[in-house]
């Protein structure tokens, strides 16, 4: 059996579905108030959203603001000039999410190249996303906005 991290009584899969949602659509709801619109890239599958995490959020919360001069909210959302992300309570690692037109087809090519697919499409209100793992074994994020 795989061992599986609980935190407030959820899996870790359950805590970065909900994660996404939240801040997926935080993103969205910027954008409408920006009078702009989220969209799906027309080409190039340009870098979308990004997360980092470690075990002390509060510390990540501090160097990044400190350091880079980011606006991280209380639910650490992250505001940078040019990109959104967030910031997660969780073993250390890097999620960049790259935005595709056509999630199926981008899934297909990743696995067709050497990538494996290690979370499932998951529908959220601003789209789809899915991770995977690189041939170096980094997960990544594949992230289609809704039509």
């Amino acid at each position: 059996m795989k061992n599986v991290v609980i935190v407030f009584g959820l899996s870790m899969r359950n805590l970065f579905v909900i994660s996404a949602i939240v801040f997926f659509g935080f993103g969205a709801a910027f954008a409408a108030d920006k009078g702009t619109a989220m969209t799906a890239p027309q080409s190039g599958s340009p870098i979308v959203f990004f997360d980092i995490a470690g075990p002390d959020a509060a510390k990540l919360k501090a160097f990044y603001a400190s350091n880079f001069g980011w606006s991280i909210d209380a639910a650490n959302l992250i505001k940078t000039p040019s990109l959104e992300g967030t910031l997660r309570q969780d073993p250390p690692e890097k999620i960049i999410y790259i935005g595709v037109t056509d999630l199926d087809t981008a899934m297909a090519k990743v696995k067709a190249s050497g990538g494996e697919i290690v979370t499932p499409k998951i529908t959220i209100p601003t789209g789809v996303f899915a991770l995977f793992k690189d041939p170096a074994g980094n997960r990544m994020g594949l992230f289609q906005a809704a039509k």
